[in-house]
């Protein structure tokens, strides 16, 4: 076998959340994940400093790219509008891996309450980068934040579509519950 083979920090994710979900994430040491993934323990250490990193694995990419897609939007766009745009920016970054890894991904947070804390830190995360990019473009902090959290409840519902159907793209999932989460806001009154 070659020492090195490409896509090391995927196969690192993909033996890591296979192993929680058969083992739990407590069970499941570094060296195990690393002897799955067919690489060192100095390789895992390349690409996160411990497990629970194994989570927050794209979790910069992902806000950057929400952050660059509101960023982008034009400078007329509501704040909806502009996380819309967030939204469409991020959804282009995900791949069939990212799909195939969701019902593992869900199986290990279920089962850990440090993962579910862990996952609840990601979302706070996405959520101030859109807040701060909306801000940005001279948008009221109040809307920028709820603005915000509309693009990350729609992110979360149109992953989990996205991930349960054969059909369809992440884009689609996420802009159409975006649409929906904005209409419900509207009749809260």
């Amino acid at each position: 076998m070659p020492r090195w083979k490409p896509d090391a920090q995927q196969r690192l994710v993909l033996s890591a959340l296979r192993l929680f979900a058969e083992r739990g994430y407590d069970d499941t040491t570094v060296a195990q994940i690393a002897e799955d993934a067919g690489l060192t323990r100095s390789t895992f250490h390349r690409h996160f400093s411990d497990k629970r990193d194994i989570l927050a694995a794209g979790q910069e990419t992902l806000s950057r790219l929400l952050a660059a897609g509101i960023a982008e939007a034009p400078a007329d766009a509501s704040p909806v509008t502009a996380v819309a745009g967030g939204l469409a920016r991020a959804s282009a970054g995900m791949t069939s891996f990212n799909r195939e890894l969701s019902p593992l991904l869900r199986a290990a947070v279920e089962a850990n309450k440090e993962l579910q804390e862990r996952q609840a830190l990601k979302s706070v995360g996405m959520a101030r980068a859109m807040a701060d990019a909306l801000a940005a473009r001279g948008v009221p902090a109040a809307s920028a934040r709820v603005a915000a959290e509309l693009g990350v409840l729609a992110f979360k519902i149109g992953y989990e579509r996205w991930s349960a159907e054969a059909s369809g793209t992440l884009d689609e999932h996420a802009l159409a519950a975006l649409r929906e989460l904005h209409a419900a806001a509207t009749r809260l009154d």
